[in-house]
């Protein structure tokens, strides 16, 4: 399943989407509402990755690659140490065309931690 417009208002460059629990408010620059808190350069995402978890990367990556839509960084296994433990995920990373990186993670569980 993808993003589904959850509504939009085109006339102000607009749009609310959902997945599951993951909602976005998107909005063009200069079309409404100004929340531009500094001057804009590209590119704009400098130093932030938003992360989507989904149930499995594999369908998003396989659109992607069929749409030739560049790969950030390609599908990887990660084991992030937490407290007492490893969370293992899946994941890839694209950039959007504002230069934000959208990780899109897969859990894979989690396990002690490896000394």
């Amino acid at each position: 399943m993808l993003f589904q417009i959850r509504y939009e208002r085109l006339e102000e460059g607009f749009a609310y989407i959902e997945k599951r629990n993951a909602q976005l408010m998107l909005e063009e620059i200069g079309r409404s509402r100004n929340w531009i808190t500094d001057e804009l350069t590209y590119p704009f995402g400098r130093g932030i990755n938003f992360q989507i978890t989904v149930d499995s990367i594999a369908l998003i990556y396989d659109n992607l690659c069929t749409q030739n839509y560049p790969i950030f960084m390609e599908p990887e296994v990660k084991w992030y140490r937490k407290t007492d433990a490893e969370v293992g995920v899946k994941q890839f990373l694209v950039q959007d065309p504002d230069g934000y990186l959208i990780r899109f993670s897969e859990y894979l569980g989690e396990r002690a931690i490896v000394l």
